[in-house]
């Protein structure tokens, strides 16, 4: 048995339901915090058939981070942490966690489910600068952020998405991502299969060949279906405008980060002003201030945080709003195992708008394995029960064989 889940079994949280403590009852008096007890976090790593390639790399396994907390109550909730990138990026963050953030969580007392994520930005500034590593202490935190609304909405005994905010929807829609433009046929049929009617496929490869096939791609389109593009930052302006002019009236439901995230403002200003489609982005730019400016300069139609990258719940669920008030779309980005999608699912329930939810088509056993993703996920949407929390009791069995690191604080 993979040490999370022998010490999972050792307290008995390994099967059952966890214990559901209202907020604000605990063993002394209404205004009891909630204090961190333990916090455990584990690497995973899974073998793939087919790599998944993007324009700056290739993705030959699925890796994942998922952390979990526990209070002086016993009860607990999930989180995960962005781990694609580097290659080894996943062991990193658990290592992270173990020896440069141990002292910041445990123990630490929060009187609402935000706190944690507010005292870790502000706590972790130096650590961070010092080291240069700002992106994968953002992407901890991220993660533990997730898993302390998680416990907070168990402890309330309502639906995470609940706990966002009370009129969160039942039912969010769902775009079929993942896709390589080159190898698109295959996927899309299966995905159109299951019911999707929205897909993105990846370009940022070879300008001509991007163009002839999105353009065989939407001519294939079918009643009610999209397709939108995403280069992964691939592109300086001149190339953008190409790929625009190239594509031409064959308007994309959106084209997404066909800049890098550091470009000048100027050059997203004109691509927007010369594209026909929605700019998308957001997936690299971290902290309310830059969310902030990017949105006041108005270049992005649609805007996508992801929740294990920077924020979590509570730094993406303001964006959000923010995003929908100044007439934007919001459409989370994510790319990670089951629980990361569960979470940003939560999200968009609570923001509103019209926005879609990511979902990988591409084979992933850390997602597909979790039973949420089995029962709420389909090419209709992701349909919301309303178990408490995000509705994941403990990792599925067979996620165990793939653990390449564990920590427990």
């Amino acid at each position: 048995m993979p040490p999370f889940a022998a010490s999972l079994a050792a307290t008995g949280q390994g099967r059952g339901t966890a214990p559901v403590v209202p907020l604000g009852k605990g063993s002394d008096d209404v205004n009891t915090k909630v204090r961190i007890a333990r916090v455990q976090a584990q690497a995973l790593r899974c073998p793939i058939e087919t790599p998944v390639a993007t324009s700056f790399g290739i993705m030959r396994d699925r890796p994942a981070v998922f952390v979990r907390i526990e209070d002086s109550d016993g009860c607990f909730g999930w989180g995960e942490v962005f781990a694609n990138w580097p290659a080894a990026g996943a062991e990193h963050r658990v290592n992270l966690l173990r020896a440069d953030l141990a002292d910041l969580v445990s123990g630490f007392e929060a009187q609402a489910p935000g706190d944690l994520f507010d005292h870790l930005r502000h706590a972790t500034r130096l650590r961070a600068l010092q080291c240069g590593e700002s992106g994968p202490f953002r992407q901890v935190i991220a993660g533990l952020d997730i898993a302390m609304w998680d416990l907070f909405a168990r402890r309330a005994g309502v639906p995470l998405r609940r706990l966002l905010d009370p009129a969160a929807r039942d039912r969010v829609p769902v775009y079929a991502s993942g896709i390589h433009s080159a190898a698109a046929a295959g996927p899309m049929a299966r995905a159109r299969a299951e019911g999707y009617a929205h897909f993105k496929v990846k370009v940022g490869f070879d300008l001509d060949r991007d163009i002839a096939s999105v353009l065989d791609l939407c001519r294939d389109l079918r009643g009610g279906e999209t397709l939108a593009a995403d280069a992964n930052q691939a592109w300086d302006l001149p190339t953008a405008r190409a790929f625009v002019d190239g594509v031409g009236a064959r308007s994309l439901h959106w084209l997404e980060e066909p800049l890098a995230a550091f470009a000048p403002p100027d050059d997203w200003q004109a691509l927007a002003a010369a594209a026909p489609m929605p700019l998308a982005g957001g997936e690299n730019i971290a902290g309310f201030a830059d969310f902030g400016r990017t949105l006041a300069r108005g270049y992005l139609g649609v805007v996508q945080p992801d929740v294990a990258k920077w924020g979590g719940c509570s730094g993406c669920l303001q964006v959000a709003r923010q995003v929908l008030d100044s007439g934007a779309r919001y459409c989370p980005h994510f790319l990670g195992g089951g629980i990361g999608l569960a979470a940003s699912a939560a999200v968009l329930a609570a923001a509103g708008g019209d926005g879609l939810l990511e979902v990988d088509v591409n084979p992933n056993p850390l997602r597909e394995a979790f039973e949420i993703c089995q029962t709420a996920l389909s090419g209709a949407g992701w349909q919301f029960d309303d178990a408490p929390g995000l509705g994941i009791e403990t990792l599925p069995d067979e996620v165990g064989r793939y653990q390449t690191a564990f920590v427990e604080l």
